[in-house]
């Protein structure tokens, strides 16, 4: 998939600091409960017998902590070392610092895992980040050589369709700055574009917070014959 515009690389480097300013500024800034699509991905996780999941993006580890309660192993990974020591602050104090292992990554580098060692993949609009499209494919290649043969991934992105798309500051692609923060917006066309190497599950739309935001939970297969 060839963008017709570039993304301004200069502001998505920019957002790092943003993220990592409202993060330590904020301890609970999402809340302490799981987000609705934690609730969904565990119940498909243990469906299909996960004991291990790499969560990307956690951010203050809401959806973390979510998961260990629930009998995972929680790999997670974040950019904000503010973000990362809040996790680990929350699982010391809930005694669940065995289930969870939590490391400061920019998941622009290729992840800290062996190829075929993770039963899952789980992330809450990180995918609509800002990140390029040539970001999010290697991403997305990144997180199918760890996956197991079989493995999920399951990510949320907000889409096209949400009151923000089109709105605030152009910054390329499909990426749109609104309220200091770059979020790109997801077609279905792009999913699917970022599928390969995996069987699409499903992808079903749903909405959360006050504006709505619109949202697309996108549930992926690694194919056992994809490397």
């Amino acid at each position: 998939m060839k963008e017709a515009i570039d993304a301004d690389k200069s502001n998505l480097v920019e957002q790092e600091k943003h993220w990592e300013t409202m993060l330590s500024s904020k301890p609970d800034m999402f809340g302490e409960s799981q987000s609705t699509s934690a609730s969904e991905a565990a119940k498909a996780f243990k469906k299909e017998g996960v004991s291990n999941i790499l969560e990307l993006g956690g951010g203050q580890g809401r959806d973390t902590i979510f998961f260990a309660k629930n009998g995972f192993h929680v790999h997670v990974l974040d950019y904000s070392q503010s973000g990362i020591e809040n996790i680990k602050q929350k699982a010391e104090t809930k005694m669940l610092s065995q289930h969870i292992t939590a490391t400061c990554h920019d998941i622009r580098n290729p992840l800290p895992f062996e190829n075929d060692s993770l039963d899952a993949c789980y992330s809450h609009m990180l995918y609509c980040m800002a990140l390029t499209t040539n970001e999010l494919e290697f991403l997305s290649n990144e997180i199918r050589r760890v996956l197991k043969p079989g493995g999920l991934n399951i990510y949320t992105v907000r889409h096209t369709g949400d009151a923000d798309f089109g709105t605030g500051i152009h910054r390329g692609e499909d990426l749109y700055e609104v309220g200091g923060f770059i979020v790109h917006f997801f077609s279905k066309d792009k999913i699917r574009h970022l599928a390969q190497g995996y069987r699409i599950v499903g992808i079903d739309e749903f909405e959360e917070g006050a504006l709505p935001r619109k949202l697309f939970r996108v549930t992926l297969k690694k194919k056992a014959n994809s490397t």
